[in-house]
């Protein structure tokens, strides 16, 4: 049901795409190179009006009928003839369609014109069996009705639309509505329809259940049709103006009287007198009834509108009394949010003092580590250069004393001593900086560019911008320190600084900040333990 109020609300959408259509057919039309390309277009244009408008669909056929005795093929033109007879029917005039229809010869015509001159027999007969005044008459042209109703499915291979619906439209005339049902489900699951033939398929369904006694399946199938013959673009239709009547029947006034009039408007803009026939007789009805429903919810709404009224007089003066109360609840309401901000701005004071405590508490405990772990690692280093200050004391000693001053020589002006020495005090502070922050190298390549890390040579070990960063985290900011520390020139420990800036993700300005921060979560991890 959403779905075909959907479908009713962009009606304009599909009736845009029919006149595209149309217009497309108009200027192929006018573009023909001859009367027999002619005639196929109007064949098609003919079927786009059909359901369209009966009008426009009437004038075709007669322009399909002098375009085809120009062509001065017999076959074409009894096909206008055929196509004007099938429109006169579905306006209503059915002394003029057997007026042209009988004077066809059926051994005269095509293979390919069997089926529809049957189909035009069938629906003239149908309809003039509904509409029979008298029991004689409605059962001759029955009679004639299944005739032709035989004769459309024998010209028809089975398998094909035209034979599962005049099947199912049999079956359902003779009393045997599950058998259509399962012809038409079978068919249907088995082939790919177009919407007009949905359409067909889901009302010859809703008459199947509809015999059945089965109204939410009919219902649902008439939902089916309509949606389809909406999305068709056609005019001349049954499925809107029976689920209307269900709907009416079911209490859903709205809907019926709203499905109703577009049933009604499209079968007047088609000029469908046939379907303007049957809608005179539900139409009024319904009408009446929704008329007569909005003036008991006129009435109603005018009772409610007084009982409203005095309801509104209460209200006001109910309202004037708690305007007095409001003022002595606002005023009390300030004085409680003048103390509650005061205890916010106390609250945020007490959290930033906390702050501070809490980084002061943690700088603190990292200077404490700090010292411990270095003060140990400091006296360990001292003893181990006492003895190797004795061991070279007693070298020299040695050469002094066994006269070598040439090896003496050697030995002062050597720079192994202290190069080795370097080495083993830089790996000494790696060693004992890794300890502390064993994440460092990971970190702080985090906040470098992916392409930039800087990767020590081996593991436990740190390569010189490494190590000078690794000083800025001790808190030895200064290049001049950390470059004797490391015996580099201050220019070079600038170099080193200003090019890993570089390689920085983000503020290169505030890299080495980011540095400080480096182990600290861990530290605070630590302290909460």
């Amino acid at each position: 049901m959403d779905q075909l109020d959907y479908v009713i609300a962009n009606r304009q959408v599909y009736l845009d795409e029919k006149k595209n259509r149309l217009d497309s057919l108009r200027r192929s039309l006018d573009d023909a190179a001859d009367d027999r390309q002619r005639f196929d277009i109007l064949i098609r244009l003919y079927g786009e009006f059909h359901s369209f408008n009966a009008d426009s669909a009437y004038n075709i056929s007669l322009r399909q009928e002098e375009t085809a005795r120009r062509t001065g093929d017999p076959a074409l033109i009894v096909n206008a003839l055929m196509n004007r007879a099938n429109i006169l029917s579905a306006t209503g005039m059915y002394h003029e369609t057997l007026g042209i229809i009988d004077t066809i010869k059926i051994e005269t015509l095509p293979d390919y014109l069997h089926p529809f001159y049957y189909h035009i027999k069938r629906t003239v007969y149908g309809l003039l069996a509904d509409y029979a005044a008298f029991g004689r008459e409605k059962d001759r042209y029955a009679r004639l009705t299944d005739m032709y109703r035989d004769s459309i499915m024998s010209v028809n291979a089975p398998g094909t639309l035209a034979h599962v619906i005049t099947k199912a439209d049999g079956l359902n005339v003779s009393g045997n509505p599950a058998d259509a049902i399962n012809e038409l489900k079978r068919f249907m699951a088995d082939n790919e329809l177009s919407e007009h033939d949905r359409a067909i398929c889901a009302w010859t369904l809703s008459e199947s259940y509809g015999k059945l006694g089965d109204k939410k399946r009919q219902k649902e199938q008439l939902l089916i049709s309509s949606i389809a013959d909406i999305k068709s673009s056609v005019r001349e239709y049954i499925s809107l103006r029976q689920l209307a009547l269900l709907l009416y029947e079911e209490g859903d006034l709205d809907r019926a009287y709203r499905f109703m009039t577009i049933a009604v408007d499209d079968a007047s803009k088609c000029n469908a007198r046939q379907r303007i026939i049957e809608l005179s007789n539900s139409y009024p009805m319904i009408n009446g009834i929704y008329v007569e429903t909005v003036r008991g919810q006129k009435r109603t709404l005018e009772w409610a509108i007084v009982i409203i009224t005095v309801l509104s007089l209460v209200l006001l003066a109910v309202l004037f009394y708690m305007r007095k109360q409001m003022f002595r609840v606002a005023r009390a309401r300030r004085q409680v949010e003048e103390a509650y901000r005061q205890l916010n701005r106390l609250t945020e004071q007490l959290k930033a003092s906390n702050a501070k405590l809490s980084e002061a508490n943690n700088a603190i405990a990292e200077i404490s580590e700090l010292k411990e772990v270095y003060i140990g690692r400091y006296m360990d280093q001292c003893l181990v250069y006492i003895d190797k200050l004795d061991g070279y004391r007693k070298t020299v000693g040695k050469l002094v004393n066994s006269g070598k001053s040439d090896d003496l020589k050697k030995l002062v002006k050597s720079t192994a001593f202290v190069d080795d020495e370097l080495r083993l005090f830089y790996e000494q502070f790696d060693r004992t900086f890794l300890s502390i922050y064993p994440s460092f190298v990971s970190d702080l390549n985090s906040l470098l560019l992916p392409e930039e890390a800087i990767v020590p040579k081996k593991e436990g070990s740190l390569t010189t911008e490494l190590r000078i960063f690794a000083f800025i985290r001790l808190g030895i900011s200064d290049s001049d320190r950390i470059a004797k520390f490391l015996r580099y020139s201050l220019t070079t420990i600038y170099n080193y600084r200003t090019k890993v800036r570089n390689k920085a993700k983000g503020d290169r300005n505030r890299l080495e900040a980011e540095i400080m921060k480096i182990g600290k979560d861990d530290d605070s991890r630590n302290d909460g333990a």
